[in-house]
């Protein structure tokens, strides 16, 4: 059985920023319907308020393999450490202002409902399997025995528009405490919700 919970991160690989992100703060979500683990088709375009939208690559399955050689693959282990993370700190999150928390990966639905089941995730998932998404705001990918995946980003959004952009991000578990600071550094004292001008 792979222990999907547990890794020890010194013993990985570092994902490098190959700069595949650097052109996303500042655009706007794409308005397309995509399907999310609560039965909903969500459309980035229309997500009012404050929105974290963490892409990964797969989350793995309990009594199944992981493909070959993943763990030698910079930045691919740590999708189950990462979407437990969120479920712990989601309502930090909310209090600090997040209106919407989705994870994104380009795995079908049905695989993505069993991880959200398993994992009691408190907010959707959702599939980009027809890597929609991904084609629209170019997102950096990698393959993987033929499949096409995510690599790892956060994403913060303000009414429909990239206003910060994490990349890469290692250890997977730490992401949602980079988003806590961050909104904790970059919050308007009026709002609740970071000014889109503010992107450091």
């Amino acid at each position: 059985m792979t222990n999907l919970h547990d890794v020890d991160w010194s013993q990985l690989p570092a994902p490098a920023d190959d700069g595949g992100a650097d052109h996303l703060t500042g655009r706007a979500l794409p308005s397309l319907a995509l399907p999310a683990t609560d039965g909903t088709r969500v459309d980035p375009a229309a997500l009012g308020g404050l929105t974290v939208l963490y892409a990964y690559p797969m989350t793995g399955r309990p009594h199944r393999a992981l493909p070959d050689g993943w763990d030698a693959i910079p930045g691919a282990r740590g999708c189950t450490p990462q979407a437990c993370a969120f479920r712990d700190y989601a309502a930090e999150l909310t209090a600090l202002g997040v209106t919407h928390l989705f994870g994104l990966s380009t795995q079908p639905p049905e695989e993505q409902r069993e991880a959200a089941e398993r994992l009691h995730l408190p907010f959707p998932l959702i599939s980009d399997a027809e890597l929609r998404l991904v084609a629209a705001l170019d997102l950096p990918t990698m393959t993987v025995e033929g499949r096409t995946l995510c690599k790892r980003l956060t994403l913060i959004a303000r009414d429909g528009t990239i206003v910060h952009t994490f990349y890469p991000v290692f250890p997977p578990d730490r992401a949602p405490e980079q988003v806590i600071a961050w909104l904790q550094t970059h919050t308007d004292a009026t709002s609740g919700i970071p000014d889109a001008t503010t992107t450091t």
